[in-house]
């Protein structure tokens, strides 16, 4: 197929473009700084300048594509409120723009690369494609745990409305967490922090998070865009931990201990007036009271099953993803 692909420069992204081009797919890119996509054009990926903010441009430029895999989002926690406005344009703004771009230069298929943060604090359960949200019967409305939950909560409400609405010929896959090397996340973050001796207390212990190689996300993005059923979501994700027992994996492959003690919250709560000044000390981000809200006692937990028997998605188990991602950073213990 011949597909035109936003957000291919980051990390789920960069991966996800290596595995549809050694599957013998052609490869629209479209990038803002060509200065950080050096590494698609060594692909052999066609590199079309331009951004998400004008529907008409992006739908010239997808004319006479296969497909449309929209990738493109800002993932930030815990960020200051002037960040707010850049998040909403890119992953709500930005989102309506593409998919809205696709029905106009009538793309044939879609893949909206959604997210499980849609689903909220899942509490403790683990959440499948039709889970529902716990708030959404609350007198309160929606309570989100960042503007990044939020702002990626009405883009996937974006993608399914025009699929009702407007017949996009649309499939979502919604990934978890997603680790692998050179991971700059607040999940890759922690786990750097914790292997590189600076993490004398475990933060946030108990909150939940998938772990999925981000091969593995890849590839499955890959089976989604093939054989995903059009109106249809598929979770993407190999395993559910809490933060404890993701740093509990990561130090049985890098034999190094884990801290007994957990980071009292009381304390990070107590410091949130000073949150950019705390954050620059502990490497935390600067909105301390977000971050706590997005980490406190949350489970953004899912299952699979869905993507692994209907589309035979087969990722590797979380040890020998962690032990090649240690390797491949130079990390594994000699």
């Amino acid at each position: 197929m011949k597909i035109f692909m936003t957000g291919a420069t980051g990390f789920i992204g960069g991966a996800t473009a290596r595995h549809l081009v050694e599957q013998g797919h052609q490869l629209t890119c479209l990038v803002r700084d060509r200065s950080k996509a050096t590494g698609l054009s060594d692909l052999g990926c066609e590199l079309v300048d331009g951004d998400l903010s004008s529907r008409p441009a992006l739908a010239e430029q997808m004319k006479g594509h296969d497909a449309l895999l929209h990738n493109a989002a800002l993932y930030e926690v815990g960020i200051p409120k002037d960040r707010i406005p850049v998040l909403r344009k890119a992953n709500v703004e930005g989102t309506a723009n593409t998919l809205e771009a696709a029905l106009e230069a009538g793309i044939p298929r879609v893949l909206y690369v959604s997210t499980c943060a849609v689903f909220g604090n899942t509490h403790g359960e683990v959440a499948t494609e039709d889970f529902r949200r716990p708030d959404l019967d609350s007198p309160g409305g929606l309570e989100f745990t960042s503007v990044y939950e939020e702002t990626k909560y009405e883009a996937h409400q974006i993608a399914l409305n025009l699929i009702k609405t407007r017949h996009l010929p649309c499939v979502i896959a919604q990934p978890g967490g997603v680790y692998g090397p050179d991971d700059h996340s607040e999940l890759g973050s922690t786990m750097h922090q914790f292997l590189d001796g600076k993490m004398p207390m475990v933060p946030f212990p108990d909150f939940g998070t998938g772990l999925t190689n981000v091969e593995d996300i890849a590839a499955g993005l890959a089976l989604i865009l093939d054989k995903g059923e059009i109106g249809e979501c598929y979770i993407l994700n190999e395993s559910n931990f809490t933060m404890r027992q993701v740093l509990e994996e990561v130090g049985e492959v890098a034999d190094r201990k884990v801290p007994k003690r957990n980071m009292p919250t009381a304390v990070l709560k107590a410091l949130r007036p000073f949150g950019p000044l705390v954050g620059k000390i502990m490497d935390q981000p600067p909105n301390l009271a977000e971050l706590i809200s997005s980490a406190d006692g949350v489970t953004f937990w899912a299952d699979a099953t869905k993507a692994k028997t209907e589309l035979g998605w087969r990722p590797r188990d979380v040890k020998t993803g962690l032990r090649q991602t240690l390797e491949a950073e130079g990390r594994l213990p000699a």
